[in-house]
């Protein structure tokens, strides 16, 4: 048992001081390359299966495996993202061409769903006053604007965010390594300095970890699945940059539920609406019982099951989290709320907080 605050000595209470303002202080000085740290310690908790069968097989060689399971990282997970965010930006490109261009005109495709709506839906939508198409122009011409101003700071500022990323990316190697070669005795050190009973750290970081992985693979497998599963109907369907909507669609489907329709349903009506009734058939059919049907059997299996958190829970931590942290957010929003449940549960059952 430690004692209570007010029986430390002077020394005691400095020391507690000084270890306060120097922790606040080193991850302060981490802040701008926080995101590297984060990825850096999920793909380590992530690959430790992995580095630990390598450990196996060459002989407790613990440079050696760490070296082999970094290297297996690159190629399952750097090299592929990298590929596929050089194809990602050409097609966005292609498409921002287009619409510059006016092979991409939103105005005549508004005016086409608004030619084959209904009267009394038509009216009703006027009563808002959303059938303007001359305020709708002036709206995307806005954000079109917008839009540009940001690629155009992007370009001028591509060489210094290309070194930021290559730095945050060595950084985030350099410590991977280390950490899936010392992970196991730095976590052990973590843990003995942690002031709490060890029934209470044995659960809250069983639950840290659970909950990350869990997450992570979870999350990404549905994201890839939906996302790939899109990309494919698109290309059958002949939708322009079917690679960018459906890396667009596996970004959405971070959100538990509604993801993934956000992109498809408004694609299936703009079919219906301008005449290709068998395509929008087609992919509505699609998108409900092949991409929803990956939503509603992976994600409660593969991130529910474990993390043992309602999907109502799941989805709104993750979008807080995202809101707050933004991508990163898909983790550690429900990081956070997996160890808001687990530590009210510790604090429930816990017989020292509930004697008379």
């Amino acid at each position: 048992m430690n004692p209570p605050a007010s029986q430390y000595t002077l020394q005691q209470k400095v020391f507690l001081f000084l270890l306060t303002i120097v922790t606040i202080g080193f991850f302060w000085i981490l802040t701008p390359y926080s995101g590297a740290v984060f990825w850096g310690i999920v793909l380590a908790i992530l690959f430790i299966p992995l580095h630990r069968r390598l450990l196996r097989a060459t002989d407790q060689k613990h440079n050696v495996a760490a070296l082999l399971t970094l290297l297996s990282i690159v190629v399952m997970v750097i090299i592929p993202v990298a590929l596929i965010s050089a194809s990602l930006v050409q097609q966005a490109v292609g498409v921002y061409d287009m619409m510059k261009s006016g092979h991409i005109d939103f105005g005549r495709y508004f005016s086409q769903i608004l030619n084959a709506l209904p009267g009394w839906l038509v009216s009703l939508l006027e009563r808002f006053d959303l059938t303007s198409i001359a305020s709708l122009q002036a709206k995307l011409t806005s954000i079109a604007s917008q839009v540009s101003q940001v690629a155009a700071r992007y370009a001028l500022n591509f060489a210094s965010n290309t070194f930021d990323f290559l730095v945050s990316l060595t950084i985030m190697l350099y410590l991977l390594f280390f950490l899936l070669r010392d992970g196991h005795s730095l976590a052990g050190r973590i843990k003995t300095a942690v002031p709490l009973s060890m029934n209470y750290k044995k659960r809250l970081f069983s639950n840290f970890t659970t909950v990350i992985r869990a997450t992570v693979k979870g999350n990404v497998l549905v994201a890839i699945a939906q996302g790939a599963l899109g990309g494919l109907i698109f290309w059958i369907l002949h939708v322009q940059a079917p690679l960018l909507w459906a890396v667009v669609m596996a970004f959405l489907s971070l959100l538990p539920a509604v993801g993934a329709a956000i992109v498809w349903a408004p694609v299936a009506i703009w079919f219906l609406v301008t005449g290709s009734v068998w395509q929008g058939v087609v992919l509505i059919a699609f998108g409900v019982f092949v991409i929803g049907l990956v939503d509603n059997l992976l994600r409660p299996l593969l991130v529910g099951k474990d993390t043992k958190m309602p999907d109502y829970v799941v989805l709104l931590s993750t979008i807080g989290g995202m809101a707050l942290f933004g991508l990163n957010g898909f983790v550690i929003g429900p990081v956070i709320a997996a160890l808001f449940i687990a530590a009210w549960d510790l604090f429930a059952s816990a017989e020292e907080f509930h004697q008379e």
